[in-house]
């Protein structure tokens, strides 16, 4: 099972990703849509090489100021050329570091947008299809979204939640509702045993879906975020589950 992380997410290159990227083995890169910049980009890629992480950009909506978590409506072109400068941006940094971009992981509204709009779910793969062969798009399991991606011929990897409370259907608890962000370290790693072991989850209202995942985010802005991947990294060794990229 791969364990991720969203990184790069400040303004400042001043290391407080690194105990993070000693923990996760493919980090999700901000790429200047909603927070980060190359300095920032550069310093990541650079510790990730040293510690042997996979890395990936993290697109989203242009929205700093929101953090790229507000709902939008952006043309498909004018969509198609921020996602192509975000990703492309980091692409340039990354192989400055020595590395190559492995997957694209849409942040924030974006994310969740695309996890049901099938035209918007077409429009991110054909644009990440674009920009490299070997790309693969990373998106919520289950979701109509990842499902109509996949089936334009990109390779995919449904993604799974540590530290985010589930809707009976699959979707994320909204933030801001009590309950959504899981902090409770039991709990944090109990979830993450449950999808990567089980291939289901325990939800908001107690019943169980059925979710298979290829990668587990733990979020780095959840409180006590490094003590927390700490926990399900030594939760999945303990439980025989082997931790490592899900590409290469």
């Amino acid at each position: 099972m791969d364990l991720n992380a969203d990184l790069g997410e400040r303004e400042a290159a001043d290391g407080r990703d690194d105990p993070l990227l000693a923990v996760v083995t493919s980090a999700a890169v901000a790429c200047g849509g909603h927070a980060g910049t190359p300095a920032v980009m550069a310093e990541v890629c650079r510790s990730a090489r040293r510690l042997g992480v996979v890395v990936g950009a993290h697109p989203s909506y242009v929205d700093r100021e929101g953090f790229g978590r507000r709902p939008m409506t952006v043309a498909a072109d004018v969509l198609a050329d921020q996602l192509v400068a975000q990703v492309g941006t980091l692409q340039d940094v990354a192989r400055a570091e020595g590395l190559v971009v492995r997957f694209v992981k849409p942040h924030g509204a974006l994310y969740n947008a695309m996890a049901d709009d099938l035209a918007l779910a077409g429009l991110v793969a054909d644009t990440v299809r674009s920009l490299g062969q070997d790309l693969v798009l990373v998106g919520l399991a289950g979701s109509p979204g990842l499902e109509a991606a996949a089936r334009r011929g990109l390779a995919v990897a449904a993604e799974g939640f540590c530290d985010r409370a589930y809707r009976p259907d699959g979707r994320l608890v909204p933030r801001g509702t009590p309950g959504a962000v899981l902090t409770d370290p039991a709990a944090v790693v109990r979830q993450a045993l449950e999808l990567a072991s089980e291939g289901r989850v325990t939800t908001a209202d107690g019943s169980r879906r059925s979710l298979h995942v290829d990668t587990l985010c733990c979020h780095s802005d959840t409180p006590d975020a490094v003590s927390l991947a700490r926990a399900v990294r030594a939760g999945l060794a303990a439980a025989g589950v082997p931790v490592e990229p899900f590409v290469r």
